[in-house]
């Protein structure tokens, strides 16, 4: 017992085990972002190094191995929509990185089958993988890949909006069931990112993440409008044929108009198998998608079926990773720009350089962070690189070639559009605009103001704003309520269209006037983190808008949820001379700028707190806010230890999976109601 238990101390303050341990935490966080949420915080070339560092690990000291390393697991839990069973398994494939290991699996297969074994070399697509079962010919289900090996996703709807999808095979049978990559040409995503750009929202990443929210969101229109692409690559079970090669089975796809992967090469030797490999290679850049490597697997399916699978691997199978592509160049020069956000980001532009076959001189700086990371000047030679991105990135700076007169590059302290001074974001390295009156910030932040989670303004889409900023007519968000006065002038120029539109959308305006609460009319200023939670915490502590405009840092620091920035956010905005003269204007235009006080309808949640979570059935989450409050409660926006309970509804995403890790009780708007109907 003594040796075994000095052991386990020897093995705690083990470096190599601390790194082990580490690197499985590490790589499970990024891999919850990358298959849950969609949003990628390392490049693919990073997650596979550290991956290999893991596997090198294990492979020294395989007693070390737990239970959560991504070693022995395949994909990530499905969390959204219905779940389905798996008939066959979606395995992973065993990624290589050189082409020795390329050689060693050809010849391997040689050992086993002899020089007749047969491979075939195909694009990886840079996807999101779903299985399609069809029964008599007719599309019946679509699942995503989930953990691979249990359950996925039904995607039925969503899959039916794809193109590429067949939805009656012309030579049916029983049933098949055949997987494909889900992805999405560079051309429509670009189109999804300039549109989301346009109206102020967040954009993708990359295709694959667009792709992957694409299919697994409810709502199919946006689906169906942005313009999903897919490609078979495998058939997983069939009834009523057979094929005795992989080919056999793309042929009776395609004769079915199942669109099956480009770029098949079928070799015999481990030289053709390399030479299909770089061939590939060459062409990423000519390819209207993204591919993150080749696929080598064997044709025949008996000699498949002799080999079988490892838990997460087939073993007739490999996917070659291509090394991103890199190369040196110089910065000219650091271009800030202020978005429609109000966030100001500086971009690299740099001699133009080659890149997966297309030309590039910019990429993203991000913040001053990420420059001083990696100490940058102008003058600098930089190190570029593309990885299973479209997006150029920018990994290093060759100090060895740095220039005699250097200097590290510092982000101006002022807006480059109107010059008001920046503000940090709270809990960010970004920095913001808060200027009411930017002009590079004017559209955004008036549909902002008139969202529903702000004024409510229903009617008053992008496009309105827009026409009226580009005439003249919106200059700030306190003109929004002075459009009455221009009527004649905005029908004569048919800005909102005929007669009756523009009354339709002055009538609505008027109504929000007069009806918004003060605490959405604070959450449509726009101040950095002050959103709609925050706001209704500083209205309900405050009392008014004025009261706020007044307060000092520490004042509003005592405010629950505000830190040192959102404060100093707040202070600056209620003390620029622009802003304090907006604010007049509002108030004078009779916009409420005080709380109502509503009489409690009971006290059946007094002291407890609920943050909401979900879609809620026959009920919005701003409904659900006022029948917490008026019953003594406080909604909040964010699960913590202190949390009293997490109301939940539909598609409820990661605030479920946290409050279960912290114990918070998860409950449903039907025991919310018998709570408060026991009160």
């Amino acid at each position: 017992m003594e040796q075994l238990d000095l052991f386990s101390s020897l093995q705690d303050t083990d470096p190599v085990h601390e790194e082990y341990l580490e690197l499985v935490k590490k790589l499970n966080h990024y891999a919850e972002l990358y298959y849950s949420q969609d949003e990628p915080e390392i490049s693919d070339f990073e997650y596979d190094t550290m991956n290999n560092r893991l596997k090198q690990i294990e492979k020294e000291h395989p007693d070390w191995i737990v239970p959560d390393s991504p070693s022995v697991r395949v994909g990530w839990k499905a969390e959204k929509g219905v779940l389905v069973k798996h008939n066959v398994p979606m395995l992973s494939l065993q990624d290589v990185f050189s082409k020795e290991e390329v050689y060693e699996f050809v010849e391997s297969m040689r050992n086993e089958f002899g020089d007749e074994a047969e491979f075939l070399v195909e694009t990886k697509i840079d996807g999101l993988s779903m299985a399609l079962r069809y029964e008599e010919g007719e599309l019946k289900l679509a699942v995503t890949r989930g953990d691979g090996i249990t359950e996925g996703e039904d995607v039925t709807m969503n899959a039916k909006q794809i193109p590429d999808v067949v939805k009656q095979m012309k030579e049916p049978v029983p049933y098949i069931e055949i997987r494909g990559e889900v992805y999405m040409t560079r051309k429509a995503f670009e189109n999804v990112n300039a549109k989301a750009e346009e109206e102020g929202k967040k954009t993708f990443a990359n295709p694959r993440n667009c792709a992957a929210g694409t299919l697994r969101q409810t709502d199919t229109r946006i689906t169906k409008e942005r313009g999903l692409s897919l490609f078979i690559f495998n058939v997983q079970e069939t009834k009523g044929v057979t094929f005795s090669t992989h080919l056999e089975g793309y042929e009776y796809l395609k004769r079915n108009g199942v669109k099956v992967i480009e770029n098949c090469f079928k070799c015999r030797t481990a030289d053709e198998v390399w030479d299909a490999i770089t061939k590939i290679g060459e062409m990423r850049g000519e390819l209207e998608y993204d591919i993150d490597g080749a696929v080598v697997k064997l044709n025949n399916l008996s000699e498949r079926s002799k080999l079988g699978n490892t838990i997460k691997f087939p073993r007739w199978a490999i996917a070659y990773k291509y090394p991103p592509e890199e190369k040196e160049t110089r910065l000219l020069e650091v271009e800030v720009n202020t978005g429609r956000t109000g966030r100001v980001t500086p971009v690299a532009i740099f001699e133009p350089i080659s890149l997966c076959g297309t030309m590039v001189s910019r990429a993203t700086l991000h913040n001053q962070d990420f420059i001083d990371q990696l100490g940058l000047g102008i003058g600098d030679t930089i190190v570029v690189y593309k990885s299973g991105e479209i997006i150029p990135k920018i990994k290093e700076v060759n100090k060895s070639k740095r220039p005699s007169e250097w200097q590290a590059y510092k982000m101006p302290d002022c807006c480059p559009v109107c010059g008001h001074k920046l503000v940090r974001d709270e809990g960010g390295a970004d920095l913001k605009c808060v200027n009411m009156m930017c002009p590079g910030t004017l559209v955004n932040r008036i549909v902002n103001f008139v969202s529903r989670d702000c004024m409510d303004i229903k009617g008053f889409g992008t496009e309105y704003i827009r026409k009226l900023a580009e005439g003249g007519f919106l200059k700030d968000i306190a003109d929004v309520f002075e459009l009455k006065d221009k009527r004649e002038e905005l029908i004569e120029e048919k800005v909102l269209g005929l007669a009756h539109n523009t009354d339709k959308l002055l009538a609505a305006i008027e109504a929000a006037r007069v009806e918004t609460p003060a605490d959405k009319v604070l959450a449509g200023l726009g101040i950095p983190g002050v959103g709609k939670a925050t706001a209704k915490e500083l209205i309900r502590t405050f009392g008014s808008i004025s009261a706020i405009e007044e307060a000092d840092r520490e004042a509003l620091v005592s405010v629950q949820d505000i830190g040192d920035i959102s404060a100093e956010a707040i202070f600056s905005f209620f003390r620029d001379e622009g802003n304090r003269e907006l604010m007049s204007r509002l108030k004078a235009l009779g916009l409420n700028f005080a709380k109502e006080e509503n009489e409690l309808q009971g006290t059946a949640l007094s002291g407890l707190t609920f943050c909401i979570t979900g879609t809620l059935e026959g009920m919005s989450r701003s409904e659900a806010e006022n029948l917490i409050e008026s019953n003594g409660g406080k909604p909040v926006s964010s699960v913590s230890k202190k949390t009293s309970y997490l109301l939940m509804g539909a598609d409820a995403g990661s605030k479920e999976r946290k409050a279960r890790e912290l114990g918070v009780p998860i409950i449903r708007l039907e025991e919310l109601k018998e709570m408060i109907a026991k009160g």
